[in-house]
């Protein structure tokens, strides 16, 4: 069963690192971990995205997402989107170096990035090939990493989170441009049952649709994905510790918490947009979900 991480303090606690100076991001300095997993694969889970800049990369540990194995014979940085499994093979004893970026998606919510971070490819199950950085690339993606921190571990104020929301996305662009070198050649991979269900739910949540033809069913996806149902929903809970109906109900609260915080509909029509009959029904799924109310999970962004 994977570790699953729904918060950064989680992930902090486990790593024996101090508490988080802030609750939805955190940038990570690799060489103050010292609790690492013992020999054996591990599989992991984050509720949050993470960016990791490795360095000084030991070949008896290696990496894999989703279904690939990374290659890291080329390459020293990888990005993780949330709720995607990530599984690490060690052998012997070994230490940690460079520095990672947490970001908790609620961090992002109200900012156009919430949306565009998604369109960064790097972030699918698809590409396994990780980021292999010159030394002027590599001192340009560090420098980032400490202003970031910098910026959050300084007094927070109203320009903190739209001054750290601007790097993140200058860190994106510049991945971007070096992946985008590094990998004009490569070849497209094929798409796994993983990445294909990602696409699969994103297509029904983003067609706002769901009042004619209702919240998609485990049975019709299996289909779309020519497997059957349990074999869909075996496979998903051996590599992600979560049911296809767990995937589906997370993207179903993705989508709500953007029409919370960006749209002035109400609960009620909120509600009806997502294929619920009735209001009360969908805030009762919304705080078991998320612990708590749509209308305290809107009232935080005021």
């Amino acid at each position: 069963m994977p570790h699953h991480f729904k918060t950064i303090c989680e992930y902090h606690q486990f790593r024996g690192l101090p508490k988080p100076e802030h609750p939805l991001m955190s940038v990570i300095n690799l060489d103050e971990i010292r609790n690492l997993p013992a020999d054996g694969l591990s599989s992991w889970i984050f509720d949050f995205y993470s960016i990791a800049l490795k360095r000084n990369i030991d070949s008896t540990v290696k990496y894999k997402y989703g279904q690939q194995t990374y290659d890291f014979d080329e390459g020293i940085v990888f990005f993780i989107a949330p709720k995607q499994v990530f599984s690490v093979e060690t052998q012997g004893d070994y230490k940690l170096s460079g520095w990672m970026l947490l970001i908790h998606p609620d961090f992002l919510w109200q900012s156009p990035l919430r949306k565009t971070i998604k369109q960064h490819e790097f972030f699918s199950y698809s590409v396994n090939e990780a980021l292999h950085l010159s030394d002027k690339e590599e001192t340009t993606i560090i420098s980032i990493f400490q202003s970031i921190k910098q910026e959050y571990i300084s007094n927070i104020d109203k320009f903190s989170q739209p001054l750290i929301i601007s790097q993140i996305e200058v860190l994106l662009n510049y991945s971007d441009r070096f992946y985008h070198r590094q990998f004009i050649t490569r070849k497209i991979h094929n798409h796994t049952i993983l990445n294909r269900l990602e696409e699969i739910l994103k297509e029904y949540f983003d067609q706002d649709s769901l009042v004619e033809s209702g919240l998609p069913t485990v049975q019709n996806i299996a289909k779309e994905l020519n497997v059957s149902p349990n074999y869909l929903s075996g496979l998903l809970k051996t590599l992600t510790g979560q049911s296809t109906q767990q995937h589906i109900h997370e993207k179903l609260i993705e989508k709500a918490k953007e029409k919370l915080s960006t749209t002035n509909l109400s609960v009620s029509e909120i509600a009806y947009t997502l294929g619920f009959e009735h209001s009360q029904s969908f805030s009762k799924f919304f705080r078991r979900k998320t612990e708590r109310s749509p209308i305290e999970f809107r009232h935080s962004f005021n």
